[in-house]
């Protein structure tokens, strides 16, 4: 196996247990609130609070990979949020403020984890090969979310919820060891890759130095950035807000028991990782016949986002456990094809710095996992009404791929 299929392999491992330990409060706040008798604006801030803290590390865990390695960052990250996993239970038996501290320390620890691995990728993937490798990896974002979804509750109904925390949390330390022996930050220092491959890596991955410092004022006002900030910030309002909500969604307005709960609320993720997938495959054919990257980029982007964002308005129109999910399915084969789009578009505009461009975007959009979260919970209190939910997300989604449609570039922009 080549090295960098190891490298890929272990990265789509970390960021599966990065998504079953962010998605097991999603199903446990359901027994959780019933038996601390909590508001939904309660259960909305503890769904949010992770995220500010998510927020906080995110450009120096870039900065530092860029600097330092993303092994190194991705690994001590990950020890850390596996710790608080581990000890939520725990908190919550201590009170509502110490679980609030406890999922701001897994917000710590998991927030170094895409500028990790982004950095990491800069200097092991070829170009021709990034569109799908990065597909891959967030791939495992719905794999993990199904994984949660389905086994969650089964330990719920046959453990406790407290359960889920303790063996959702020990297996970050199984992942390390693996992680720890056999992964490099860079090729250079691989002891036993071939010469081959690392020629080939050298001459083709968009990175190979450490990066440099880069000037607030260079970066703040750059466009390019902005464009890819705000695609990803409007990306994730929808993915945080329903990777938080879509569980008591389905219980509460489509009447889904717990038991049954974990397999419908899977399917749409499972949709997620096959046209995610494809849309990476589609976006590195499409490099590979010379169709301007640009071009890639946006088109890509523009699927995504137009399609997805039809979707969610039309969801309200069905009242069906069928019909509802089969449309939330068709918003993600759109959605699949955004990841030839934005989310490869930092090594286009800065190689050397993809750890820590991701950190900055990464940051803007860790915003909607705390507004986004709580916001939601204020809407069913004040309305009582989940379509207000869905055309709330589909006009951020549209306004995500306007933007990025009018103002993405793939020229180098710092170097």
């Amino acid at each position: 196996m080549p090295e960098r299929f190891k490298v890929i392999t272990l990265t789509i491992l970390a960021v599966f247990i990065c998504y079953i330990d962010r998605v097991v409060i999603s199903l446990t706040i359901i027994p959780m609130g019933a038996e601390l008798g909590w508001t939904q604006t309660e259960k909305g801030i503890v769904l949010g609070s992770f995220y500010a803290a998510y927020m906080l590390t995110q450009i120096y865990g870039g900065a530092l990979s860029d600097r330092i390695g993303g092994k190194t960052v991705l690994g001590v990250g990950l020890i850390v949020w596996s710790i608080f996993t581990i000890v939520t239970p725990y908190a919550a038996a201590a009170g509502f403020f110490i679980l609030i501290l406890a999922r701001l320390g897994m917000g710590l620890g998991e927030g170094i984890t895409f500028p990790a691995w982004h950095s990491l990728y800069a200097r092991w993937i070829p170009k021709s090969e990034r569109a799908r490798s990065v597909a891959a990896t967030n791939s495992a974002i719905p794999i993990g979310t199904v994984f949660g979804l389905i086994v969650t509750p089964i330990i719920i109904i046959n453990l406790g919820w407290q359960w889920a925390f303790y063996l959702y949390g020990g297996i970050g330390f199984i992942w390390y060891y693996f992680w720890n022996k056999y992964v490099t930050s860079s090729p250079k220092d691989s002891k036993t890759i071939s010469k081959e491959e690392l020629d080939y890596i050298t001459n083709n991955a968009p990175a190979s130095d450490p990066g440099d410092t880069l000037p607030f004022k260079k970066w703040i006002t750059n466009r390019p950035l902005w464009a890819i900030a705000v695609a990803h910030f409007c990306n994730n309002y929808t993915l945080f807000v329903f990777l938080s909500w879509l569980p008591t969604f389905i219980n509460e307005k489509l009447g889904v028991e717990l038991a049954a709960l974990g397999f419908i609320a899977m399917i749409p993720h499972l949709v997620s990782f096959v046209f995610t997938n494809v849309g990476g495959y589609f976006a590195d054919n499409l490099v590979k016949r010379g169709v301007n990257l640009l071009t890639v980029r946006k088109l890509c982007n523009t699927i995504g986002f137009g399609g997805g964002g039809i979707c969610l308005c039309l969801v309200p129109e069905f009242d069906t456990t069928f019909t509802v999910i089969a449309m939330m399915c068709l918003g993600n084969v759109f959605s699949g094809f955004s990841a030839g789009g934005f989310i490869v578009n930092h090594a286009d505009i800065g190689p050397k710095y993809t750890g820590r461009l991701m950190g900055i975007t990464n940051t803007f959009a860790a915003i909607p996992g705390l507004v986004g979260g709580i916001l939601t919970g204020v809407i069913l209190d004040v309305t009582n009404s989940w379509d207000m939910v869905f055309y709330v997300t589909a006009g951020v989604t549209f306004f995500g791929g306007l933007f990025y449609l009018l103002f993405a570039s793939t020229e180098k922009q710092f170097d």
